[in-house]
């Protein structure tokens, strides 16, 4: 059997991984801890859980939060030697403060600064949004070395903030300059932030051609965007040190590449979002053979929106946090790209995105990085592109509008490369991920393979996932433009399903999937939800590869949504449960296909194929039922002359191994009597496959019905 994915477990408010020694661990290898507020000692009220859109709960870290009012505090217990804090926190729109700081009951001369001026964000051009972005992030060097159980507690000095998580890190010493560097300040740059330090920046970047520019520890404020930057190193002395501001840095449609940037932060002004604005850490392109690493990037638009010539980019040990778009971008013709062991919190749209516009993204990979809270889309999106790996990843807590993880061909805008090749998605863990999508009004599944704008055609292996507290659904394959185009070639293997809010699959499009070894524990409502649409698209087919447990019962009723924990009804006993459900046969005519037969219209009928008796016709039921009566229906009007057909009645539990429930007996179907004719099934009839075997019809060649209906009634 295939390795499982990784175990995430939430002990004592600590994110940690557990996996076997078969499989990579999910996620990133963080140099920080991170402690949830509402697992600290606190004087504050807990806030949540809530998975409500627009809700402030909603977009905390494991959806609670701890709210302090005006001398009210919360205390974290340090879980490791660090001597810096970060704080996830938010605060009322339009208000700004402080906290203060206090160690081992000591309060710090310095204060933490907090401010709503990031937050709040408002995109209404965005179907489906809401105003949303509600929390941001501050950080400070404690100025003493903290251990393990030491007490780091923040009180509110007079405005309302809502923490969220601490993250406590060892920061290490400033590194020196490099020998041969040229220092932005020997140009000229203000290291006290007071200054424009751009020409100074420009300047060392020129005269550094092929070596580093050294950016040594300070704050430096650049007033527009670098661009001809081509064979050169960018390196600070440490991201906690080194400090530029700017909401733009670099702005280039082209770069002969070997780019490297390295080791500092750069920190923006972006209070909102307009897309049309280049309001991003690297706009457009490093060149062939460029890395960006060590980075803090913080209120951007975006960290990295990446076009034209980046083969071979290699992005890894980075943070990410408030974007008010998307942390990264593969914006088409990546080629060879690795974004590998990253750390992305409070994206507003997809934290991780490949978009194959103008052209495919090939060979490129995510692989090992940790997602928090994208607030407005997915945590990874992949949309098209042609032998793309989604591999190790951890992501959690996704609101409005996402998957954990979303595989689609979804376009947007032309020209567009669909998928292509095969699309690996591997080890990956989802933990709190799948929301409700308000513009379809039914949920996002953790893991989305869709077919939005076309066929999925592309070989997508998804193997070794865990997913776990999905509200909604743990895997969904849908056509989201509602179109429905078919999702293809899939195969789900190891898997871990704990605690999904309502189905382990949830199928909406025509198409078929393989699953093998999938166990699922404490499913909330059934295992399978099967009800493509359009309802006469087609059919979507699930194959037991074997190895799969915990999921074998069908939602009952496609008319309805399963609600989170809800379990499986008990169907209306005067309820149709053949209405809608897929249907099959051993033959059919030109256009009377089986599924004429149950959807819900009696002028539209099945039929089999002509002159080749005996014929049978199959529906799928999703669950075992008592049946006790069946209807069977042809057209009303009295253009269909009177006949009997001979039929015999058999059924299924299993789809494979047939009985006879009714033997052959003929039933007369006459337009004077509205054309229907009842069959009483025996009190002991338990069936989920329901067939008819029709070997004679006296009005025709060919087995026919318009309707077949199934009741629990006699």
């Amino acid at each position: 059997m295939p390795a499982i994915g990784a175990v995430v477990a939430l002990s004592a408010g600590l994110l940690t991984a557990t996996v076997p020694a078969a499989h990579a661990a999910s996620g990133a290898t963080l140099p920080f801890t991170s402690v949830e507020a509402e697992s600290a000692t606190s004087t504050g009220t807990r806030i949540g859980p809530d998975y409500t859109q627009g809700t402030l709960a909603s977009e905390a870290s494991g959806r609670q939060a701890v709210r302090l009012t005006s001398g009210q505090r919360v205390e974290f217990t340090v879980p490791r030697a660090a001597n810096a804090v970060n704080l996830a926190y938010s605060v009322p729109d339009g208000q700004s403060g402080s906290l203060d700081v206090y160690v081992n009951g000591t309060r710090l001369t310095r204060t933490l600064p907090v401010t709503s001026k990031y937050s709040y964000i408002d995109t209404g051009w965005i179907p489906g949004a809401k105003q949303h972005h509600f929390f941001d992030n501050s950080r400070l060097l404690l100025g003493q070395n903290l251990q393990a159980g030491d007490k780091v507690a923040f009180q509110s000095t007079g405005t309302q903030v809502t923490v969220d998580v601490a993250d406590f890190e060892q920061v290490d010493a400033a590194a020196s300059q490099p020998a041969g560097s040229v220092s932005v300040t020997s140009k000229g740059a203000d290291p006290s932030g007071n200054g424009d330090s751009t020409q100074a920046f420009r300047d060392a970047i020129a005269a550094a051609q092929g070596g580093v520019v050294w950016i040594p520890p300070g704050d430096y404020k650049l007033t527009s965007s670098l661009s001809g930057v081509q064979n050169v190193t960018l390196q600070g002395a440490g991201s906690w040190y080194s400090v530029v501001h700017t909401s733009r840095f670099i702005d280039q449609s082209s770069s002969s590449g070997g780019v490297h940037i390295k080791d500092f932060a750069v920190i923006g002004e972006v209070t909102e979002r307009v897309d049309s604005n280049p309001d991003n850490f690297v706009n457009g392109s490093l060149g062939p053979n460029s890395s960006v690493s060590g980075m803090w990037i913080q209120h951007m638009k975006v960290g990295l929106w990446l076009m034209g010539n980046n083969d071979n980019l290699v992005v890894e040990n980075n943070r990410i946090l408030d974007t008010t778009a998307d942390g990264l971008n593969l914006n088409g013709n990546a080629r060879g790209v690795r974004v590998r062991n990253n750390f992305l919190r409070n994206q507003g749209d997809d934290s991780l995105a490949m978009w194959s516009l103008y052209s495919a993204d090939t060979n490129s990979s995510f692989e090992n990085n940790t997602i928090s809270q994208p607030n407005l889309a997915n945590g990874i999106a992949i949309y098209g592109g042609t032998d793309i790996a989604v591999k190790n990843n951890l992501v959690s807590d996704t609101n409005a509008l996402g998957s954990g993880i979303a595989i689609s061909n979804q376009k947007f805008l032309d020209p567009f490369s669909p998928l292509a090749g095969t699309i690996t998605v591997d080890g990956n863990t989802l933990v709190r991920t799948g929301a409700m999508n308000p513009n379809w009004n039914h949920p996002m599944g953790a893991l989305r393979v869709d077919s939005y704008d076309s066929a999925i055609n592309a070989t997508v292996n998804i193997t070794n996932t865990t997913i776990t507290d999905s509200l909604y659904s743990a895997f969904e394959f849908v056509s989201g433009g509602g179109q429905g185009y078919p999702v293809r070639n899939v195969t789900v293997d190891g898997a871990t399903v704990r605690n999904t809010g309502t189905v382990v699959v949830q199928a909406e499009a025509q198409g078929a999937a393989t699953f093998r070894n999938v166990t699922a524990s404490s499913v909330g409502a059934a295992g399978i939800y099967n009800c493509p649409y359009p309802a006469s698209s087609g059919t979507f087919t699930l194959t037991d590869g074997g190895g799969n447990s915990g999921w074998n019962s069908t939602w009952s009723d496609c008319s309805t949504w399963p609600q989170p924990g809800q379990g499986n009804p008990d169907p209306d006993p005067n309820r149709n449960l053949a209405k809608g459900r897929p249907a099959t046969a051993t033959g059919s005519q030109d256009v009377y296909t089986p599924g004429k037969a149950v959807d819900g219209d009696a002028n539209s009928y099945w039929e089999s194929t002509n002159n080749a008796f005996p014929q049978s016709w199959t529906v799928d039921l999703g669950s075992s039922y008592a049946v006790r009566r069946l209807v069977l229906k042809l057209p009303p009007s009295s253009a269909w002359g009177a006949r009997t057909q001979t039929i015999t009645v058999l059924g299924s539990t299993d789809g494979s191994n047939y009985a006879t429930v009714v033997g052959s007996s003929g039933y007369r179907f006459d337009p004077a009597t509205g054309n229907t004719a009842t069959v009483s099934l025996p009190s002991s009839t338990n069936l989920r496959y329901l067939r008819l075997s029709v070997s004679a019809n006296t009005g025709w060649p060919a087995g026919q019905f318009s309707e077949v209906e199934a009741y629990l009634t006699s």
